[in-house]
């Protein structure tokens, strides 16, 4: 015995969201989606870096040496984590580690000149991927990013 065919109903175009539309952790998701992709077109593979490693290297080059206990911090992360990051950085040649000039006991995190210009190639790279995200303009985007480092509580950080 056969069945009759199943009554088929389009989709409907917008799907309603629910208690989803109220959630900024929703939202933040589905621009992260978006960002990401758009990271790994402009910087991420043209660049063989990925989101953390070029945030690492354009922490050095915006504020010289750094200490691993302020890179951890910068980007939230364990200091096991950040070792392991740093390591590959390393293997690449793209940073050093160093005594600290003022305390010999402590290490300095340094860009090499590779990773210099890496830094610098992908932070350009950066601006155009910022800049191809025409959907917002520029007040908007400036009020985004500082919305943004609110919710993470670094309010007033540039």
């Amino acid at each position: 015995m056969s069945r009759p065919p199943a009554a088929t109903k389009p989709p409907p175009a917008e799907l309603a969201l629910g208690v989803l539309a109220d959630l900024v952790g929703f939202h933040l998701a589905q621009a992260a989606v978006v960002s990401f992709a758009s990271f790994d077109a402009h910087v991420g593979k043209p660049f063989a870096l990925r989101k953390v490693e070029f945030s690492l290297l354009v922490l050095l080059l915006a504020n010289g040496p750094l200490t691993p206990r302020q890179l951890a911090r910068s980007v939230m992360l364990t200091a096991p984590t950040l070792t392991m990051l740093l390591d590959r950085l390393e293997a690449r040649g793209l940073l050093r580690r160093e005594r600290n000039p003022q305390d010999g006991r402590s290490q300095h995190i340094v860009l090499t000149p590779k990773g210099r210009r890496l830094a610098q190639d992908g932070s350009a790279a950066a601006r155009t991927m910022e800049d191809s995200l025409q959907q917002l303009t520029p007040a908007e985007h400036a009020m985004l990013i500082e919305l943004l480092a609110r919710v993470a509580g670094r309010a007033g950080r540039r």
